[in-house]
């Protein structure tokens, strides 16, 4: 998967791509790079050609804010498929009424079901991606109408997860 990471007027395309025995094979800019990521508490321990950095990330995708470092930042991160469609904008988007997923990745947990009364910031459902847990919220009070996906499946980013009424 190729994400495009901006980080102020500076703008880099990693490519990300799971192995078969385990682990990534990343490439920044053309260049691999030897990379591990582990969650360690509300932080993501990430080793990047043998230095260690823990990352704490906070906002829905695309755009996050981050402490790694001591440095504090702004970054947005978008995939192709979220570039070019627009739809991958948060954790659910209110005028089409579906959960979306904000990123490729594997449903873990299911929170709700057809029929549930949600409330805003009620969590929906978690989403893995990269080795992180990802809990995804209501945005609005809604009914869930229907729920699209089960636990164990695979998604692209984009993905209709929940449909609310």
């Amino acid at each position: 998967m190729r994400y495009f990471v901006a980080l102020g007027a500076r703008e880099i395309p990693v490519d990300v791509t799971a192995l078969a025995g385990g682990g990534w094979d990343v490439r920044a800019n053309g260049e691999r790079l030897s990379v591990d990521a582990v969650a360690a508490g509300d932080a993501l321990s990430v080793r990047v050609e043998g230095r260690v950095v823990d990352v704490m990330l906070d906002g829905p995708l695309p755009q996050v804010r981050f402490v790694a470092s001591g440095i504090r930042g702004e970054a947005v991160i978008e995939t192709e498929r979220t570039r070019s469609s627009g739809t991958a904008r948060g954790m659910a988007a209110k005028k089409q009424g579906f959960v979306l997923a904000p990123m490729p990745g594997r449903i873990v947990r299911l929170l709700v079901s057809t029929g549930d009364e949600v409330t805003v910031g009620a969590p929906l459902i978690v989403i893995e991606a990269m080795k992180m847990e990802n809990e995804l919220c209501a945005v609005h009070a809604a009914r869930v109408g229907a729920v699209l996906v089960r636990a164990g499946d695979t998604v692209e980013g984009g993905a209709k997860l929940i449909a609310l009424e």
